[in-house]
């Protein structure tokens, strides 16, 4: 792993709009490789004095886009729904593309000589997981890697790789909808339920953004499809019609190509791996997760055997199922980057009785959908902006709930309930965005940790003081 040279986009005016964890690291390793960098925030003042100045960037708002060669917009910023912001309406204006961070990262790679692969991982729920773990498999297999994207590190970030390495990139439907050359050796779709649908008009055009993912694949590449995805048999048609070999995955039996039957991972050679040994990957979606990894590092070079110690050396991924702590028995999951109801239910799934802390922003649809799954609730414990609105379903479905509020309230009382009517589980699995009283998910459980171990420390205070 290198760095790249700093020639690569000599000539070039680049304007980048955001300054967020995408925009700052790819307005400056633009600038290091040789553009002209003009960079803009509307919300946050770039202050030039507080970091170390970067040559070629300069830091002023966009009043005109003529003369520009691209426009990099962060991932949250709207070019086309549900309105555009002016900078973009200014860029197509002036004929100026609007790309992806990602899509630079592709350029410089092939511009610095490397033929180092690409894979791209999108689907509503689960890329994380499967980017990370599909990194995960490489390293382990000695195939030099770098993974980021959406998830993060920022694209523009990741070094240079040799010839055999490979870059795992994460990508969420408004980074796909911005794709100018990028190409994926492998890409895969998950899955696909309503999400975003403010961004992409309905649920049509959120899944035209996902399947921008197999764009420029041909004879040589890889598509990869979960059999969930709605009409994922039309799609792997018309795939193969342009010449592209494809793989349809998923969770359980049903899958044609790879698939998970009893907690074994096939495929159409015989038996892979015992996922019941990989105790990060649990439930049948993570079972869709292993399956779309392991599809694509096997083609990558990833040698068959060895894959089940791989998969059992998974750590999971930060605020994805991850037991935080326990306190007299009970155990404390965040799976706070459940930002919307189908990826809740992947996690609800998984316990039999909880206590369920949930809330933020609603998504379309609310939490409606995860009624199935209300019996495994004992008792829910909401919080943020639209806990009034989850409320009206529990209560129609009769799920017991108290209106904490804040994160600070409710796992107290989630502690309380759960010893109370003797629950093993306290799950925060909000089902919502973050945004109205954090910055992200990252940083919702983050804080839900700080408060649980707090209570674990002064359950062991209690416990000193009555042992004395």
């Amino acid at each position: 792993m290198t760095s790249f040279p700093a020639d690569l986009f000599d000539g070039q005016t680049i304007g980048v709009l955001g300054l967020g964890r995408n925009g700052m690291a790819a307005a400056r390793a633009l600038a290091h490789m040789g553009a002209r960098v003009q960079a803009w925030d509307d919300t946050t003042r770039p202050d030039t004095a507080s970091g170390v100045a970067t040559p070629g960037l300069s830091f002023a708002p966009f009043t005109d886009m003529t003369g520009f060669d691209a426009l990099v917009m962060s991932p949250g910023i709207p070019h086309v729904l549900p309105t555009p912001h002016p900078v973009a309406a200014m860029a197509r204006a002036a004929g100026v593309p609007i790309l992806s961070d990602a899509d630079f990262l592709f350029q410089a790679v092939r511009r610095a000589g490397s033929r180092a692969r690409f894979v791209g991982i999108t689907g509503t729920n689960g890329k994380s997981t499967t980017t990370v773990l599909l990194a995960h498999l490489l390293r382990h297999a000695g195939i030099p890697v770098a993974e980021g994207g959406n998830l993060g590190p920022a694209a523009l970030s990741l070094p240079l790789l040799p010839d055999n390495g490979v870059y795992v990139l994460e990508m969420s439907s408004y980074m796909l909808e911005r794709l100018g050359s990028q190409h994926f050796d492998a890409a895969c779709l998950l899955n696909l339920t309503p999400d975003h649908l403010d961004r992409h008009g309905d649920m049509e055009g959120y899944s035209r953004a996902k399947v921008h993912i197999f764009d420029r694949q041909g004879t040589g590449d890889l598509a990869v499809i979960g059999n969930t995805v709605p009409r994922h048999g039309v799609l792997a048609a018309d795939l193969r019609q342009r010449g592209i070999p494809v793989m349809e995955i998923g969770g359980d039996a049903h899958a044609p190509d790879l698939w998970v039957e009893n907690h074994i991972l096939h495929d159409r050679a015989g038996a892979i791996a015992d996922l019941s040994q990989a105790p990060s990957l649990p439930g049948t979606h993570n079972a869709e997760n292993a399956a779309a990894a392991v599809a694509i590092a096997q083609w990558l070079g990833c040698p068959r055997a060895g894959t089940d110690a791989a998969l059992a050396s998974f750590d999971g991924l930060p605020h994805r199922q991850k037991t935080i702590g326990t306190i007299d028995g009970i155990r404390f999951i965040d799976d706070s980057k459940a930002t919307n109801a189908d990826a809740a239910a992947r996690a609800m799934s998984c316990h039999d009785r909880m206590i369920w802390i949930a809330g933020g922003v609603a998504k379309a649809g609310g939490i409606e959908d995860l009624s199935p799954l209300f019996a495994h609730v004992v008792h829910a414990f909401l919080i943020g902006r639209d806990a009034p609105q989850l409320a009206r379903t529990l209560e129609r479905h009769g799920v017991a709930f108290t209106m904490a509020e804040t994160m600070e309230r409710a796992v107290p009382a989630a502690l309380a309930a759960a010893r109370a009517e003797h629950v093993p589980t306290v799950l925060l699995s909000p089902a919502c965005a973050s945004f109205d009283q954090f910055t992200g998910f990252e940083a919702r459980g983050h804080r839900f940790a700080e408060l649980v171990h707090a209570l674990a420390g002064e359950t062991d205070a209690t416990a000193g003081q009555a042992r004395r």
